[in-house]
């Protein structure tokens, strides 16, 4: 715990600056860019998954590309043909302006209905990517962004018992409730938590 407490300090400033570069969301297009990020994320590198938004932004596909051209620009993502039909179903809910997810957004009562709206309407989002996608527009300082390299660290550090073969939102939220507590006891921000955790195992500070 110390070894954690020592590694916090040691980083917390380049935490606090990626939080406020979270925050200032402004550009409602990043609504989109950063959905389709974390609709790309599951089961692939994250810096994989980043790089390949920009490169659907620069060639027009992300605003006009059909599921197979997309599918075609993103090999580097896992499940790309499931998930550029994701991100084509998402573009035609909701546009790829931004401005109708985030008006969507600004209108819910609490970051856990706006949470929980993600999951039911847009496909392929689960509590991880809704938690995800909330914090990289500069909410969700409250959920918890429950990936491999989290789950390995609260196992760790006793927080759970063991990592979940399946994590079931029940599950999820279970665990995000025991990773609250425990970082009320550490005395590190919930959402620092998390970026401190991904740092420990990647060496880096990303989304």
């Amino acid at each position: 715990m110390e070894e954690l407490r020592t590694l916090y300090s040691e980083v917390k400033g380049k935490i606090r600056e990626r939080i406020e570069d979270f925050k200032e969301c402004e550009d409602t297009e990043r609504y989109f860019e950063e959905l389709t990020f974390c609709l790309f994320t599951p089961q692939s590198k994250a810096k994989s998954c980043w790089e390949s938004v920009k490169g659907l932004k620069e060639s027009g596909l992300l605003k006009d590309g059909c599921s197979d051209e997309i599918s075609d620009e993103i090999n580097k993502v896992r499940f790309r043909n499931n998930k550029a039909r994701y991100l084509v179903e998402a573009r035609d809910k909701f546009g790829c302006d931004g401005k109708a997810i985030k008006a969507k957004i600004d209108k819910m009562e609490s970051i856990e209905k706006t949470r929980e709206w993600l999951v039911q309407n847009v496909k392929g989002l689960g509590y991880k990517e809704a938690s995800h996608y909330l914090r990289n527009i500069g909410l969700g300082e409250d959920l918890a962004i429950l990936d491999r390299h989290i789950l390995r660290n609260l196992e760790k550090f006793d927080v759970i018992e063991e990592v979940p073969a399946n994590l079931t939102p029940s599950k999820y939220l279970e665990i995000e409730d025991k990773m609250k507590q425990f970082s009320k006891e550490i005395g590190i921000p919930l959402n620092h938590l998390d970026l401190l955790l991904w740092y420990k195992e990647t060496g880096e500070i990303f989304k």
